[in-house]
Formats: structure tokens, C-alpha cells, sequence
């Protein structure tokens, strides 16, 4: 279910569930009755933690230019194995570490 916005002239925005995609563009106020449009509002992407969501922001960016160096494959966890692609001649011929 998504959250729709709509605007009444007289009593202001309110809020409407409805399955994605299926929200009308007008519908009638429910405290005057009146007909009200749909309000295309901002997404609420970052309605959790900020500071997480900045932190990201800030990763992706320094990424741009000085991305991390790997030196070996991470861990797949305890008892788990990662499998690794087979030696082709294209792969051959790319540096070994």
C-alpha cells in the first residue's frame, strides 16, 4: 500500500492509502466533501536515520575518487565457501595480484 497526498482548498492536505499505482488524481475531502487533487509530494526515503543516510551519501562520494583497495575475497561467513570463476584463456591473460 502506498500513501497518496491530496490538497482541499478549504481544510488543507490529507492522506490516502491505496495499492500503488491505483490512486485517483482527485477525490472528496473527508470533512467537507469537497473535491481535492492529488499532491505530488517528495518520497519519504529518509524517514529513518539520518546520520546512516549521510554516512552513505559521504561513502559513495569519497568512492568516486579514492576507491578502496582489495588485497584478498571476503569472507563468505563460517562454513561457506565462495566460488570463484574458472580459469578461461580471457582470464588468463588479466594481472594476478
Amino acid at each position: 500500500m502506498a500513501l497518496y497526498e491530496y490538497r482541499c482548498d478549504t481544510d488543507g492536505t490529507f492522506d490516502i492509502h491505496r495499492p500503488i499505482g491505483t490512486a485517483p488524481e482527485s477525490v472528496a475531502c473527508a470533512a467537507c466533501g469537497a473535491t481535492s487533487r492529488r499532491v505530488i509530494s517528495a518520497p519519504m526515503v529518509m524517514t529513518s536515520n539520518r546520520s546512516a543516510w549521510s554516512a552513505a551519501i559521504a561513502h559513495a562520494e569519497k568512492s568516486r575518487y579514492e576507491p578502496e583497495v582489495v588485497s584478498s575475497l571476503p569472507s563468505a561467513g563460517p562454513g561457506r565457501r565462495i566460488t570463484t570463476a574458472q580459469m578461461t584463456p580471457a582470464l588468463r591473460s588479466l594481472p594476478r595480484p
